[in-house]
C-alpha cells in the first residue's frame, strides 16, 4: 500500500499498524486488518484520518474502529488521559474518586456499547487506585452530575450520545462542582490523552474490577436521595393527589421510563401512561427516524395515539438519556400543540418564580434570586425579572456555562431558581447543575395539575404570561452541511459582506442595527467594540440585532453537522397583535435564509419534519 502511495498513505498505514498492536477487541481489529490487507486508503482515511477531538462536550462520534470513532481502545486512551489530568488537579483523587454512568446504546458490528465503555473506563481508574462509583444499570444523564455533588467526588463521566442517531456514542465529563467542564480543562484533558495513548498493562482486563474494593454501586442510594431532593420543588401535593388530569410519557426507547414513574410517585401524582412500544431501552430506536423529541410531531406519533385512546391531555417526552423534555397539549380544537423550548421555558420560569414567591414573604429576599438562560434562548425571563425584581443573566450556549455560573452564584449565597435553553433543556432543581428532563417532567405535571384547578390549560397560561410580560415570538431551525469549508466560507462572507471586515448593514428590507460576533470577540454595541461574553475561535456564532427589535443568531453546532439559527421579536406588555408580530418574524427569517444562508448557492439541506 505504502510503496505506490503518498507520504499521507504511509502515515495512515503506520497509524493502523500501531492500532493493531494495541487493540484487543476482535471485531474492530478484524475490520482494520482487512482494510490494511486490501490497501483500502479511502476507508482507512475515514477510520484513521483524524482523532476524535475532546472538547468541552467531551467526545461524540459514531461507534466503530479507528481513532475517529468511539470504541474500546479510544475509550481506554481517553480515560487514561482523563485519569492523569485528574491526578494532577486533585491530591485527594484516591480518597474521593469518580462516578460513571451509561445509557443503553450498543453497536453490534464493532462490539461497542455504553455499558462496555463504562467498564473499561472504570477499570482504568481502579488500576490506578482510584475509587469508582459505577452505576450497575442504565441511568439518566442528570444522575451523574447529581452524584458528583452529592458524594463530593472529583469528577463524573456519562457515556451517552443523548438524542444523536443510533450509531453514535459519547463521553461527557463533569468537574467536581457538578457542572460540565469548561475551558481550559478540555485542552488539558486533550493534551493528557495524547500523552497516554498506549494502553496500560491491565487496561483490557475489566473482569478484575468486579472483585475490587474500589468499585462501588451508587444506584440504590442515588435513586433514593435524588427523589428526596426533587421533592423540595413539590408545592401542591394535595392537588397532585386529587387531580383528574391524565398524562402520557414516552422515553423514546431511552432510559427515562422508570425514573419518570418514580418522580410522579415522589410528587403523589398518579403514574403517566407509558407508550408501550417506546418505554424500554432499545439501541435500535425502531419506531422513530431520529430519537429526538426536539424534532417535533414525528417523534410523538405513538404518544398522540395513546393519549387519544386513554383520554390524556398532556404528553411528556424525554430524549433517550432523559436530560431534555418536550411537552405537547391537546387544544380545544382537537389539535395537538407541541410547545417550543422557549415556550416551556416561559411557563416553567413563571411557575417556579410563582412558587418561590408564595414561599418567601420577605420582600428583601428577592435581591438574591437569579434565573439564567443561554444567549440564543428567548429573553422572556429577562422580561419577568425586570417586572418582578429578581436578577436575570444570559450565558453562552450550553448548560456547561449555565451550570458553572449557577454554582458560582450559589457559592455567593444566591438562589438560582431556574435555567433553560431553547433546545428543550431545563434546570428546575438546584441539586442538579445541568439540564434534567426527569425533574422538569414532574414539575410540568404539577404545574398543569394546579392550572387545571383554575380551569386553565398550559396554552392559556402561556398567553397570560405573554400578556403580562410582553409577547416573545421565536423561530428557530437549522440547515445541514457536511462540508466544514462551506460553513467557514459562509461565515467569512458575513464578516466581509461589503468589502473586507464589514458586516451586513441590512438583510433584505430589514436594517441591521447591531452585530455581536462571539467567534472574533466583536460587539458593535459596546463602547470598546469588545464582546462581554467569552469568545471562542473554534465555533462560529454571530448575532444580528435589527431596527425593528428583532434579534437573530447564526451558529454552528458542537455535536452535529448543522448551522443553526434562532430568531426572536419581543414586544412590550400591551402589544397584543400577535399575528402581526408572527408575520414580521416570518419575513425576517425568510430574508435571513435567502441573504445570509443562501441555501441553493451553498448546497445546504433544510431541516425536514
Amino acid at each position: 500500500m505504502a510503496a505506490q502511495g503518498s507520504a499521507g498513505d504511509a502515515a495512515l498505514r503506520r497509524e493502523a499498524e500501531q492500532w493493531l498492536q494495541w487493540d484487543q477487541n476482535p471485531k474492530t481489529s478484524a475490520i482494520v486488518k482487512e482494510l490494511v490487507a486490501e490497501g483500502n486508503v479511502e476507508e482507512l482515511q475515514k477510520y484513521f484520518g483524524s482523532r476524535m477531538e475532546f472538547g468541552t462536550a467531551g467526545l461524540r462520534a459514531a461507534m466503530g474502529a479507528g481513532i475517529s470513532h468511539m470504541n474500546d481502545l479510544t475509550i481506554i486512551q481517553t480515560t487514561q488521559g482523563f485519569c492523569r489530568y485528574l491526578e494532577k488537579n486533585f491530591s485527594d483523587l484516591k480518597n474521593r474518586g469518580v462516578v460513571i454512568g451509561f445509557d443503553a446504546r450498543a453497536h453490534l458490528s464493532s462490539g461497542g456499547s455504553s455499558k462496555r465503555f463504562c467498564r473499561l473506563a472504570a477499570n482504568t481508574f481502579i488500576s490506578q487506585g482510584v475509587p469508582v462509583y459505577l452505576f450497575s444499570d442504565v441511568t439518566p444523564t442528570p444522575f451523574v452530575p447529581y452524584t458528583v455533588t452529592h458524594l463530593k467526588l472529583c469528577a463524573g463521566i456519562m457515556v451517552t450520545a443523548s438524542h444523536n442517531p443510533k450509531q453514535d456514542n459519547g463521553y461527557k465529563v463533569y468537574w467536581e462542582n457538578g457542572a460540565q467542564i469548561i475551558s481550559p480543562h478540555d485542552k488539558g484533558i486533550s493534551q493528557a490523552i495524547e500523552e497516554n495513548k498506549e494502553p496500560w498493562p491491565q487496561a483490557w482486563d475489566d473482569k478484575q474490577i468486579d472483585s475490587s474494593a474500589l468499585l462501588h454501586d451508587p444506584y440504590a442510594t442515588i435513586n433514593k436521595e435524588y427523589f428526596k431532593d426533587i421533592q423540595k420543588q413539590c408545592f401542591h401535593r394535595n392537588i397532585n393527589k386529587e387531580t383528574n388530569l391524565k398524562f402520557v410519557h414516552t422515553s423514546v426507547h431511552g432510559v427515562g421510563h422508570k425514573f419518570v414513574q418514580l418522580a410522579f410517585k415522589a410528587f403523589d401524582l398518579r403514574p403517566p401512561f407509558a407508550v408501550p412500544e417506546q418505554k424500554d431501552p432499545d439501541p435500535e430506536f425502531p419506531t422513530v427516524k431520529y430519537p429526538n423529541p426536539e424534532e417535533g410531531k414525528g417523534v410523538l406519533t405513538l404518544s398522540f395515539a395513546l393519549a387519544e385512546k386513554d383520554g390524556a391531555k398532556i404528553i411528556l417526552a424525554n430524549d433517550p438519556d432523559a436530560d431534555r423534555l418536550a411537552v405537547a397539549e391537546k387544544q380545544e380544537s382537537g389539535e395537538w400543540k407541541v410547545f417550543s423550548g422557549n415556550e416551556l421555558g416561559a411557563l416553567l420560569g413563571w411557575w417556579i418564580f410563582t412558587c418561590w414567591k408564595n414561599q418567601n414573604r420577605d420582600a428583601c429576599a428577592i435581591k438574591d434570586v437569579y434565573m439564567l438562560s443561554s444567549t440564543v434562548s428567548s429573553k422572556i425571563l429577562r422580561a419577568i425579572a425586570l417586572k418582578e425584581g429578581f436578577h436575570f443573566e444570559e450565558t453562552l450556549t450550553g448548560f456547561k456555562w449555565m451550570g458553572n455560573r449557577a454554582k458560582q452564584l450559589m457559592d455567593q449565597g444566591k438562589a438560582v431558581l431556574f435555567a433553560f435553553e431553547e433546545a428543550i433543556g431545563y434546570m428546575c432543581c438546584p441539586a442538579v447543575l445541568d439540564k434534567d428532563g426527569v425533574s422538569a417532567a414532574v414539575i410540568t405535571a404539577e404545574m398543569a395539575s394546579f392550572l387545571a384547578t383554575r380551569n386553565l390549560s398550559l396554552s392559556q397560561q402561556l398567553k397570560a404570561v405573554y400578556d403580562e410580560y410582553g409577547f416573545h415570538i421565536t423561530k428557530a431551525s437549522y440547515f445541514i452541511c457536511h462540508d466544514p469549508k462551506v460553513i467557514q466560507q459562509l461565515f467569512d462572507n458575513l464578516r466581509n459582506y461589503d468589502g473586507k471586515d464589514t458586516y451586513p448593514k441590512s438583510c433584505g428590507r430589514f436594517k441591521v442595527s447591531g452585530i455581536r460576533d462571539l467567534t472574533t470577540g466583536y460587539d458593535s454595541s459596546q463602547p470598546d467594540l469588545k464582546a462581554i461574553l467569552p469568545t471562542s475561535k473554534s465555533s462560529q456564532m454571530i448575532t444580528f440585532t435589527f431596527a425593528n427589535g428583532g434579534v437573530a443568531t447564526m451558529r454552528t453546532s458542537g455535536t452535529e453537522p448543522k448551522i443553526k439559527y434562532y430568531s426572536e421579536l419581543c414586544a412590550p406588555p400591551g402589544n397584543s397583535d400577535v399575528e402581526q408580530l408572527k408575520k414580521e418574524l416570518d419575513e425576517l427569517v425568510s430574508a435571513l435564509e435567502k441573504h445570509f444562508f443562501q441555501p441553493e448557492k451553498n448546497n445546504l439541506q433544510r431541516k425536514t419534519e
